[in-house]
């Protein structure tokens, strides 16, 4: 019976000291706000966030008194005083701006359209960003369809007919499944057309259709780009008429008249900077930010005057709360976002020799819903971290953790350096109206919707800087690579011009084109 009993015990011994052994191998689990210490300062910051925020202010300021602010325009010039203003009236230290310049300025005249045949009707346009214009007076041209969805056939076969004629981008067919990679093919069409000296373009936004009743939304087709060719975005309605009577059979004959302006080289403008210096590693650096400039055809509230405002609230909201972080928090208002993520760019170049310090940057630039989501810009190696985080933010509803990787806005140069790009997500139905449109204006932001995302803005940057341990390190060249071609992100910054890696992230022995 003793032998037998000291067997058994034996045995469970042996047992449990292989399960302490496997427990040893699985990685700890990250710990949430409640027990690593963070808890109190952001019960401090939402307080502050909710309860005496400014946002709504400052973005009625930024709207109605600035209003539009393009990259390199005198309003934009104003914005950037604006925002220095305000950071050093927040209290944050170490404020100034960062100057950087664009190959070329651009400012928005005028642009007209009237159909003469079939029918004369009046027809409603605005100028894309960063394109030419008609002779003065305008210009008298039959209107040609180009069908999106066939580009490569369309540039192949037919520019030797658009010599003098006025280029209709519609979608005919089956729609590619990269948006992004048949966007890119959209700057050498537009090139293609200038050289077979078509006189100019409707194409919207890389060809889509505009969004809503009556409404044209602008943009650029291109990252840093200029195209010497006029491109127009026309109303639905109006574009829709022209494609019943192309499929009419009809002629079509039109006068347009677009009028810009653009320098002769290039531009200097700057982002705004501003810090809440770390207490025990002030060399380590979140950056919390969003973009400061704005399209011209209203008063670029939701585009992105939440996000630059957010930013502001985010800071105040922190500073008034009187807490300090671990690490930096540096507060960033970018511009030259809309013509490229050319500010972000700039800062991640200017600020090259320090990346391997920045924990990444959150960026509010999805409109004026809700945030709803932290995306991570590839870095699935943070999920459960943040995770812990979002649990502990119920206040805010249900807010989910995912990997997505968003090169639509500024979070794109932190992740080709290895960082987590966080963005935002938001619940914004109304986005694809106001974007970039003559209705993006201040009424269409809730003012609580503004305080909610502010006061997450300020929760998500303190909790990164002032948790016990950093959250991550940058991640390698070969690692960032890999993870952009799995997520097939590649091709679209290849065709962009943006992709830093050569072959890395290619599997062995395939070289990608590209194309």
């Amino acid at each position: 019976m003793h032998r037998k009993i000291t067997v058994l015990l034996s045995c469970a011994l042996f047992a449990l000291a292989a399960t302490l052994g496997a427990a040893s191998d699985v990685a700890p689990q990250p710990a949430s706000p409640a027990t690593d210490g963070t808890l109190p300062a952001l019960t401090s910051i939402a307080g502050e966030g909710m309860l005496d925020s400014h946002a709504y202010d400052y973005l009625e300021q930024l709207s109605d008194d600035i209003g539009g602010r393009v990259t390199g325009t005198p309003a934009c010039a104003r914005a950037i005083e604006w925002g220095v203003e305000k950071m050093k009236a927040i209290g944050l230290e170490n404020v100034h701006t960062e100057r950087w310049q664009m190959s070329r300025g651009w400012t928005r005249v005028s642009a007209s359209a009237e159909l003469l045949e079939p029918a004369e009707r009046r027809l409603k346009i605005d100028s894309m960003g960063w394109v030419g214009s008609t002779p003065a007076g305008g210009v008298v041209g039959e209107v040609v369809p180009v069908n999106d969805y066939n580009m490569d056939n369309e540039i192949k076969q037919n520019t030797s007919h658009w010599a003098g004629k006025i280029l209709l981008v519609v979608q005919k067919g089956e729609p590619p499944k990269d948006r992004m990679s048949s966007f890119a093919k959209f700057g050498p069409f537009l090139k293609a057309a200038y050289a077979a000296h078509a006189v100019a373009v409707i194409g919207g936004q890389g060809g889509r259709k505009s969004a809503g009743m009556r409404l044209t939304h602008t943009g650029v087709l291109g990252f840093d780009t200029f195209y010497d060719i006029p491109v127009v975005s026309m109303t639905a309605e109006d574009q829709d008429l022209l494609e019943r009577f192309l499929d009419q059979g009809k002629t079509l004959r039109m006068k347009i008249n677009v009028q810009n302006r653009v320098t002769d080289g290039p531009v200097e403008t700057a982002n705004v900077v501003g810090e809440i210096r770390g207490t025990e590693h002030p060399e380590q650096i979140i950056v919390a930010g969003g973009h400061l400039d704005s399209w011209d055809l209203a008063e670029g509230s939701t585009d992105d005057g939440t996000g630059a405002t957010s930013v502001l609230g985010a800071a105040e909201a922190i500073v008034k709360s009187g807490r300090k972080p671990r690490r930096t928090i540096r507060f960033v208002l970018f511009t030259g976002e809309e013509q490229g993520l050319l500010g972000s760019l700039a800062y991640t170049k200017m600020h090259k020799a320090e990346m391997a310090n920045h924990l990444g940057d959150i960026i509010l630039d999805f409109g004026q819903g809700p945030v709803t989501a932290l995306s991570l810009g590839g870095r699935d190696d943070l999920i459960p971290a943040l995770k812990k985080f979002a649990g502990s933010m119920k206040a805010f509803g249900d807010l989910k953790v995912d990997d997505k990787v968003i090169f639509g806005t500024d979070t794109g140069p932190f992740t080709l350096q290895g960082l987590p790009g966080i963005n935002m997500d938001q619940d914004s139905p109304d986005y694809k109206y106001t974007h970039h449109s003559a209705v993006d204006t201040l009424d269409k932001v809730k003012p609580e919707i503004l305080e909610r995302n502010v006061t997450l803005m300020a929760l998500t940057a303190f909790w990164i800087a002032d948790r016990p341990e950093r959250l991550d390190t940058q991640w390698s060249p070969e690692q960032t690579a890999k993870m952009l071609v799995e997520k097939h992100e590649d091709r679209m910054l290849k065709n962009f011009g943006l992709w830093p890696f050569g072959n890395l992230g290619e599997p062995a022995g395939q070289a990608s084109t590209g194309q």
